[in-house]
């Protein structure tokens, strides 16, 4: 399977779908066919339905609940539009990937790192968990909260967005520790988008 899998990853608030379609817009018009996926959203009727389910704070689902939700969302986005469209040589770029889970769920909250690597591992493919080309991006807490404040969204309703602040201080740790252990860079968000997108193109060479 040739093409190219591309991961833009990071806390909330921090520019991931902006970025994500700046360079499908890029890359578009230098004639390639792209697949932007918003993990754990996309054009899928079934990973919009997952996805409310584990959006929704009310539920008050349990970690492992949540994995197993974001994994199955993952499945049908991997299958339905991924796996095709790296068939045909096209690029596949995704806001956030089995990372989130490892921060959120993980570091964020305290379940098993071993049974996140493993769940992901059992359903997903050894390419799904090894992007072509990745980047997580990084803001100063204050920075992010100020965006995350203007942003259209019910944040008390969230099930991610609406946890207490050494949750999040919890996550924004775990991202630098998971770009160190897997080796993943790292890109300050804060500069406007099209700096950061240019930045994004000089990183993956495109």
């Amino acid at each position: 399977m040739n093409g190219q899998y591309i991961v833009i990853e990071g806390q909330d608030a921090t520019g991931k779908s902006t970025q994500v379609e700046l360079l499908a817009t890029y890359l578009r018009k230098q004639g390639k066919e792209v697949v932007t996926i918003h993990e754990p959203d996309g054009d899928l009727p079934s990973a919009s339905a997952l996805r409310r389910l584990i959006k929704t704070k009310s539920y008050r689902l349990q970690p492992k609940t949540i994995l197993l939700l974001f994994t199955a969302a993952r499945l049908e986005l991997w299958k339905k539009l991924a796996e095709p469209c790296l068939k045909r040589e096209g690029v596949v770029i995704s806001a956030r990937n089995w990372y989130s889970s490892i921060a959120y769920q993980g570091y964020g909250q305290k379940l098993s790192l071993k049974l996140i690597k493993i769940t992901t591992q059992r359903y997903l493919p050894k390419r799904y968990l090894h992007p072509d080309h990745a980047v997580i991006l990084t803001l100063k807490d204050d920075t992010r909260k100020a965006r995350q404040s203007a942003r259209a969204l019910d944040i008390a309703t969230d099930t991610f967005e609406s946890k207490p602040n050494d949750f999040q201080e919890r996550v924004t740790r775990s991202y630098l520790r998971i770009a160190k252990d897997l080796q993943i860079p790292t890109l300050d968000a804060s500069p406007r988008p099209p700096e950061v997108h240019q930045q994004i193109l000089k990183l993956f060479g495109l």
